[in-house]
């Protein structure tokens, strides 16, 4: 991070707590090459991240409800099979991201330290690949995109553990796999290299993220990235999750304690398939 950004997240009180990966990230292409690579272009200043592709399967579309409710219902097309690509309800609009909890989950204490300032976030974990993209939005700048601001997302592995807590079944103490902190670029984009998550118990797949502007010393946003239903059913029932299994625990966005009242502005735009992978975008409104 430069030295902007390092005032909003570095606070010499919380010292690094937690085992890193020094290893250098296997993706070592540009951002903007990434995303030329992996058929992903944005869409200029009013429009979200276009996903046109991660993988050179074909694929057949059709309309299906991301299980939205009925407040705040959205939809999106995808492919049978796991693949293709499904839409936010969202998209298109600039609108202020919902603010949720952190979770508990947070592991704040990763924020101090530099070493976590990058987009491959794996730490060797297994699952299907997915590469995440965030644009930020000036909802108060007719969308324009923001600039000045860091990014740190975090979510569970395939089978539903967080790093850096002890859990049921599982201690990831002293681990910082699926974290990873980012600035966004000059297109207000901030990208990340990671797995499609897993679930535990009481909650339905999500990634959290938390945004800071370089002006300030606080989060300006911290909300989740809901994903589509029909794409979550068919990652879990692949070889590499088949294991843990569907979420027996929660069934739809409905019956999700976070979700419930709605996923509109929180839908990832999603598209790929499970032998190549899956890219996400979101586009988060932010007030300035």
């Amino acid at each position: 991070m430069n030295n902007q950004t390092s005032k909003v997240l570095i606070n010499p009180s919380h010292q690094p707590e937690n085992k890193l990966d020094t290893t250098p990230p296997k993706y070592t292409l540009s951002r903007r090459k990434l995303l030329t690579t992996l058929g992903i272009s944005t869409l200029g200043l009013t429009g979200t991240a276009l996903l046109t592709g991660c993988g050179s399967g074909g694929s057949s579309s059709g309309t299906t409800s991301p299980g939205d409710n009925s407040v705040n219902s959205s939809s999106g097309s995808s492919s049978g099979g796991g693949s293709g690509s499904s839409s936010s309800g969202g998209a298109g609009s600039c609108t202020l991201i919902p603010e949720e909890t952190e979770g508990p989950y947070p592991l704040t204490a990763v924020l101090s330290n530099s070493a976590m300032v990058r987009s491959e976030i794996t730490e060797g974990k297994t699952g299907v690949p997915l590469t995440l993209v965030l644009n930020l939005v000036d909802v108060n700048n007719n969308c324009a995109p923001i600039t000045n601001a860091t990014v740190y997302v975090w979510h569970c592995d395939k089978d539903g553990v967080y790093s850096g807590y002890a859990q049921p079944g599982a201690d990831a103490r002293g681990e910082t796999f699926c974290r990873g902190i980012q600035d966004v670029d000059s297109d207000g984009m901030a990208l990340f290299e990671t797995i499609y998550p897993g679930w535990y118990t009481g909650r339905i797949t999500h990634i959290h993220f938390q945004v800071f502007l370089f002006s300030s010393g606080t989060a300006s946003a911290t909300s989740q990235i809901a994903f589509p239903e029909e794409i979550t059913r068919a990652v879990y029932d692949s070889d590499l999750y088949k294991e843990h299994g569907q979420n027996s625990s929660v069934g739809n966005f409905t019956q999700d304690n976070v979700f419930s009242d709605g996923v509109t502005y929180q839908m990832a735009e999603v598209t790929g398939d499970i032998e190549n992978g899956y890219a996400a975008s979101l586009q988060v409104g932010i007030a300035i």
